[in-house]
């Protein structure tokens, strides 16, 4: 069949969901052209709406939106989700900070003191309706140009070291770069043959909103039972683990009668389902792409990494990827990127898959139908309820102990950067919306001044002082919002010039 030949882009990202729109904006920033091929002729769907389409971001969820000017947005939205006050969750004297297995831990007990990389302060919690994620990435998309087609899956591809061919609804894309974020059953991974290796599932899991004959015969919240476990929020909200090693999930069509049969075994009563009117199915599979980049074909997202939604880690992860692939990607395309510069995407982001996918599987463990995980939820009840123990599971479950080991001494070095506010009424997440890197100067050196003058094309330079430094006196700020260096006393512009040559390239007058 005749394939059209279709106009030239640098990156062709497979998928428009949240992950591939966001790497989009990323490419669009930095001056790339890019092109969004998604599969479904339009973005609704019931399950991007509550309930189950609510989503909590993560610390460096919000911190990277913040960095983008995307963070209002969302928290406008976040705002007009008037029913999550009914949530049996929000009900409760003391603030849940979130949970593990359903295990919750609260605000009140957390010890941010323990986190000497942050500056005090509350830690922001956002939930929002995944549409309203993708609309707010969506908008931001088109206002930086970049194209999206709907309705066009990546069917095929063929790539060397020069290039992509993508074939896709009988157009070839010839491409520099192709990103596969086309979910968990990625073609883009397939194609380009990558492995993606893990654990089988164990359950399978049911999201259903249902009618019931009597409400009131299911008690609201989460209950382990001998046989698995459900959660219920009236008058009609059911989500249901049956250990069943993923046996019906896409096996079938979801029923009433089939969800009626699963949830009275589940919940040893005899309920009686009415209707259905929505129902999706789900498992525990734990599964990561042996590599993250092979020659032009990069992953990200599902595509990458796929995990039970126990914990709601999913979304934070893939949003994670984004952020750190998208100005390295810019970077190589452009051609002032350091040698490595995109190796460093899938070694610092496979570990960080990696931790959630174990957390994910303990969770699992946690909620088996047995005496020994009955024995190990009491204890993990013990230690959550403590200072500690709460600190330590808020501190996995909010990201904010994500730290890339870039190889520095420094113990900043490798996490995110605090927002620190300038005396000159900036802070330093808006001084990164331009999509370049950052120096902090905290006490404006004349050689780091002059220094930052060979990388200001790709680099800001912020001399002056911040309210609160942290004992620093310059910082050295990726693009993604990572500290790369940073100082505590007088700053060695020896050091500061090889981590700008490290992720940022030769500067402009070596170049030339």
């Amino acid at each position: 069949m005749h394939k059209h030949q279709s106009p030239s882009y640098g990156v062709v990202i497979a998928g428009g969901g949240p992950v591939g729109l966001f790497l989009a904006c990323e490419l669009r920033l930095a001056g790339c052209s890019v092109l969004v091929l998604e599969r479904a002729h339009e973005a609704h769907s019931p399950l991007k709406e509550l309930p189950f389409g609510l989503r909590g971001l993560s610390v460096p969820t919000i911190e990277s939106l913040d960095r983008r000017n995307l963070l209002d947005a969302l928290k406008d939205r976040a705002a007009t989700l008037k029913t999550l006050a009914a949530a049996p969750w929000m009900q409760q004297q003391r603030r849940a900070g979130g949970h593990f297995a359903g295990i919750q831990f609260f605000h009140d007990q957390i010890d941010s003191t323990k986190w000497p990389h942050r500056l005090p302060g509350p830690v922001s919690n956002v939930a929002v309706e995944m549409e309203s994620i993708e609309a707010v990435l969506a908008a931001r998309a088109d206002a930086l140009g970049v194209e999206i087609k709907r309705g066009i899956g990546v069917e095929d591809l063929d790539h060397s070291e020069d290039g992509v061919i993508v074939h896709a609804a009988g157009e070839l894309f010839t491409e520099r770069w192709l990103v596969g974020c086309d979910g968990a059953r990625s073609t883009v991974r397939k194609a380009a043959d990558i492995g993606f290796t893990g654990t089988d599932p164990e359950f399978t899991g049911y999201s259903a909103q249902v009618v019931l004959a009597d409400p009131d015969r299911l008690t609201p919240g989460r209950h382990y039972t001998a046989t698995g476990m459900y959660t219920y929020a009236a008058p009609g909200t059911v989500a249901m683990v049956d250990f069943d090693g993923g046996a019906f999930h896409r096996a079938s069509a979801v029923t009433r009668d089939h969800i009626e049969t699963v949830l009275r075994r589940i919940s040893g009563t005899d309920v009686a389902v009415t209707a259905l009117e929505f129902a999706t199915t789900w498992t525990d599979r734990a599964f990561q792409a042996t590599e993250y980049r092979k020659g032009r074909v990069l992953l990200a997202g599902d595509a990458a990494h796929i995990h039970s939604p126990l914990g709601g880690q999913g979304l934070n992860l893939g949003l994670g990827d984004a952020m750190n692939l998208g100005w390295k990607l810019a970077a190589t395309l452009r051609g002032d990127a350091p040698d490595g510069l995109l190796d460093s995407y899938a070694r610092e982001r496979q570990p960080v898959a990696g931790q959630i996918l174990d957390w994910s599987r303990a969770q699992v463990a946690l909620i088996r139908p047995n005496n020994s995980s009955r024995a190990l939820e009491a204890i993990i009840r013990d230690l959550i309820d403590t200072r500690d123990g709460a600190t330590y599971f808020a501190e996995r479950t909010w990201g904010v102990g994500i730290r890339y080991h870039l190889g520095v001494n420094s113990p900043l070095a490798g996490r995110s950067a605090p927002d620190f506010e300038l005396i000159d009424g900036t802070t330093l997440n808006e001084r990164l919306r331009d999509g370049r890197g950052l120096l902090l100067d905290f006490n404006a050196s004349v050689a780091l001044q002059t220094l930052a003058e060979g990388w200001r094309d790709r680099l800001g330079y912020v001399p002056g002082d911040a309210k609160e430094r942290l004992g620093l006196s310059a910082v050295l700020v990726r693009p993604d919002g990572i500290i790369a260096w940073a100082s505590p006393g007088a700053a060695g512009d020896k050091e500061a010039a090889q981590a700008l040559r490290r992720w940022f390239g030769e500067p402009r007058d070596v170049r030339s």
